[in-house]
């Protein structure tokens, strides 16, 4: 079973996503960053490709994508580096990109290499759901790689439905149609994070963009079956000199 359905299947509340960016703060510090996120309370990692126009992500990502770039992180240089991921990782790992890179590498080549190394799923928010269904999906199908689509207050009942169908492994319910790291109070989305839940749907629901506490992870956690934490993880790692401490911390502050 892929690690993320194994993952909802044991647990369906409270799930934590922790999104971090490959080649930050430093070139090799992927692996450290999933070990001290494994080790201090993270369910689930979603690991950024850096990119030179991250469109979904608000400054602070941003920052962090120029970086990495600027250290030299590319995805070859990440799939060299995720060769020692497994068995040391036990989470599920997501890769969360653009397409133009990717296309650039190979679209069969990045879903096998991903596979190789241990990748659970993919979000890629500038793949539009015609190309997806048309010509895509029976590739992510062939390396076992979940396709997680994102939904936003804006997003209709009926285009909802047909999200939820086609996904796999878990709808990212945008909570402000925004970029991340705003600061939109999760509260102010309860109707639509009730609508949510009133669809009944087929995939857990994790929300993303505005989760940065305890407060606000606890929020989305009423609504839903967990949260999905970037731009504050990121600032937490900014400057620091023990990726572990400041993960420690941070998740503590989260978690307790």
């Amino acid at each position: 079973m892929n690690r993320i359905d194994e993952l909802f299947k044991r647990k369906k509340h409270n799930v934590l996503n922790v999104y971090c960016t490959a080649g930050y703060p430093a070139l090799d510090s992927i692996l450290p960053v999933m070990q001290s996120l494994q080790d201090n309370g993270a369910d689930l990692v979603e690991i950024g490709m850096p990119y030179s126009d991250p469109l979904a992500d608000g400054p602070v990502i941003q920052q962090s994508n120029m970086v990495a770039l600027e250290n030299g992180m590319s995805i070859q240089v990440l799939f060299e580096q995720l060769e020692a991921l497994r068995p040391t990782i036990q989470l599920p790992v997501i890769l969360m990109g653009y397409m133009n890179p990717i296309l650039q590498f190979g679209l069969e080549e990045f879903c096998e290499a991903a596979a190789k190394v241990g990748v659970d799923g993919l979000i890629l928010p500038d793949l539009p759901i015609y190309e997806f269904e048309t010509e895509y999906q029976p590739l992510f199908e062939k390396y076992d790689l979940r396709f997680i689509f994102l939904v936003t207050p804006e997003t209709s009942e009926a285009r909802i439905r047909k999200i939820d169908a086609l996904s796999s492994g878990f709808l990212y319910a945008v909570s402000s149609s925004s970029t991340t790291g705003n600061n939109k109070v999760i509260s102010d989305q309860a109707g639509y994070f009730k609508k949510l839940q009133g669809l009944e749907l087929q995939n857990p629901v994790l929300v993303g963009f505005g989760i940065k506490d305890k407060e606000t992870f606890s929020a989305a956690c009423e609504f839903s079956n967990g949260a999905i934490i970037g731009s504050a993880y990121i600032r937490a790692l900014e400057g620091t000199n023990d990726l572990n401490r400041s993960t420690k911390e941070f998740l503590n502050s989260v978690l307790n």
